[in-house]
């Protein structure tokens, strides 16, 4: 079993990664493969502050300059990628740290101008941010023969030499596409998909895609929950067998929803 972790900032910097990395001990062994992608949004932001640079965002996305990446590098490929390691490795599991110019892991090309929703007419250019365009699995491959865990920051790379910004979201949605996954899995800040944001009781534990777009339209999912749902769908489309939408973790629940779908958080099925 294949199965994708994408994993935000404010896990890594919270006790959950320790939660998260015994359960992925227990899936490991099992017998899953297991790929690792992480964000960094919070860290990344309060560096900027620390550092004098202004954090610039178009429609809710980060604007990427020279200096803003040099940030991202910093964070993403560096604190947090060997914070999350060293997390897995108190589980006894062999982490290896990647980003996208390893061996051009994430494979991406800089995104041109575009107009982004609520963003004005306008095309906007974003800067080094990328979109991706494939992975080097003959490295993952490997990897996961020698019982390794790819542990991935999102960061993308071109065959030039070009570094750049990707949303965590995306590379964890494309490489489980890639990879036909049976699962992948979003830990994020919120619950689920909840009918009522303000009440975690309304968690919403199973959605086909046809009910998340009925969702949507009725204006049940609002706010950044949306274009998560969007992209999620897209990547069952392309093959993969479920998605996991999960919060804040407690002990045993990356188990119970695979063993389980639906018990924890909010299980997304084509």
């Amino acid at each position: 079993m294949s199965l994708i972790v994408k994993i935000g900032g404010e896990v890594i910097g919270s006790g959950e990664a320790a939660l998260l990395a015994a359960d992925l001990r227990v899936l490991i062994d099992g017998g899953a493969r297991i790929a690792i992608v992480h964000g960094g949004g919070p860290q990344a932001t309060a560096l900027q502050k620390q550092l004098g640079i202004e954090t610039k965002q178009v429609a809710g996305r980060r604007v990427t300059d020279a200096a803003t990446l040099d940030v991202m590098k910093m964070v993403l490929a560096g604190k947090l990628n060997v914070d999350l390691c060293a997390a897995m490795t108190a589980a006894g599991i062999s982490a290896v740290g990647l980003h996208g110019a390893s061996a051009q892991v994430v494979r991406a090309v800089r995104r041109p101008p575009k107009v982004y929703a609520g963003a004005g007419d306008e095309p906007v250019d974003m800067g080094f941010v990328g979109d991706v365009t494939g992975f080097n699995l003959g490295l993952l491959e490997t990897l996961w023969a020698a019982g390794h865990v790819p542990v991935i920051a999102c960061l993308g790379a071109d065959a030039a030499g070009g570094v750049y910004n990707i949303n965590a979201d995306m590379v964890g949605n494309q490489l489980a596409a890639a990879l036909k996954a049976e699962r992948l899995f979003l830990v994020t800040s919120a619950p689920g998909v909840l009918k009522d944001m303000s009440d975690p009781g309304s968690r919403i534990p199973k959605l086909s895609c046809a009910e998340a777009r009925q969702a949507i339209a009725d204006g049940v999912v609002t706010g950044g929950m949306i274009p998560k749902l969007e992209e999620a769908m897209a990547v069952v489309d392309q093959g993969v067998g479920a998605i996991h939408i999960l919060g804040k973790l407690a002990a045993g629940d990356l188990v119970r929803a695979v063993n389980e779908p639906g018990s924890v958080g909010t299980t997304l099925v084509r």
